[in-house]
């Protein structure tokens, strides 16, 4: 089996494109060997590793880091609205950078990332076109 096919049916990453990434980004190890190849054959014997070496969960929160740095802006305490979330890299650097909270709007579905969709601090709004957002769907 491939090795990205194999990453995703066995749970390591939600979905294949995203076990393309990590593999690509050389954070999967097969028998503790690094592998930068998607199409590698994996046997059910082989032992993975993956060492994740992203803070975000997707680039997308490096490249809005980069621009909080640059710009020295400062969401600490803020409310803040995601639009086009998808995964929730920026979602996710918002809230490692001290939002108190963001809503996290999207077309699409099931496309937030787990450990966001159950974090407290964030208000999923899915199959919604941001062309119709409207101040009174906001608490604040």
């Amino acid at each position: 089996m491939r090795l990205d096919e194999y990453l995703f049916k066995n749970g390591y990453t939600e979905s294949r494109a995203k076990a393309q990434d990590i593999i690509l980004a050389g954070c999967v190890f097969v028998n503790d060997i690094k592998v930068t190849s998607k199409a590698q054959n994996i046997k059910d014997i082989d032992k993975i590793n993956i060492i994740q070496n992203r803070k975000y969960v997707s680039r997308a929160g490096s490249k809005l880091e980069k621009a909080f740095l640059e710009f020295d802006i400062s969401v600490k305490d803020k409310i803040c609205l995601d639009i086009g979330s998808s995964t929730g890299g920026f979602t996710d650097c918002l809230l490692q950078n001290g939002a108190k909270k963001v809503y996290a709007l999207d077309v699409g579905h099931n496309q937030l990332v787990y450990k966001l969709r159950n974090d407290k601090r964030v208000v999923s709004i899915e199959d919604f076109n941001a062309k119709n957002i409207k101040k009174e769907m906001f608490e604040e």
